[in-house]
């Protein structure tokens, strides 16, 4: 590996080297942590959604599309943090299946938005609620005062990465 400065070649970090950077960076704790943190609920989350039929992609169009008048490509890539190009293929398999339906908007026939079609509403009525209770089962034994601890913690390190905000 190259240090990028002089060009000497360096070898990566051992795992011990690691450590004691960890040790010496408590920030590296935290980070460690998160990415922890964020897997587990991957794995729980995405594990439910498909024994429901469905990819987390899809269920996370779907989920956003639910309760809507539908949105424009752009709009739900933002909402769910899904690239365009990902996005195009995950409705495309989704109006495959009768979930979504592409409508082009009279005043700008460049774009399109996606709605749910009546079959996609029955789905997001289906599967919403089965996954936000089996995601409430995380939580189950938390109280209320632990909860909001978690959601100021989880605030504040979001904040140290995108800046200060009100509460």
């Amino acid at each position: 590996m190259c240090d990028g400065t002089t060009g000497e070649t360096t070898a990566p970090l051992s795992h011990a080297a690691m450590q004691g950077a960890v040790a010496k960076e408590p920030f590296l704790a935290v980070l460690r942590e998160l990415a922890r943190a964020y897997h587990a609920f991957s794995a729980y989350s995405a594990a439910h959604v498909r024994q429901l039929g469905l990819t987390p992609a899809q269920f996370d169009v779907i989920a956003t599309l639910g309760n809507t008048q539908g949105m424009p490509l752009s709009q739900l890539a933002q909402k769910t943090l899904i690239t365009k190009g990902t996005l195009t293929g995950i409705i495309d398999r989704l109006e495959a299946k009768g979930f979504v339906r592409r409508e082009v908007p009279a005043g700008d026939r460049r774009s399109f938005r996606a709605v749910l079609t009546p079959a996609g509403e029955a789905l997001f009525s289906r599967v919403f609620p089965a996954h936000m209770d089996h995601l409430q089962q995380a939580f189950a034994d938390a109280e209320a005062g632990e909860m909001e601890q978690l959601r100021r913690a989880l605030r504040q390190l979001r904040d140290r990465f995108q800046g200060p905000r009100p509460i």
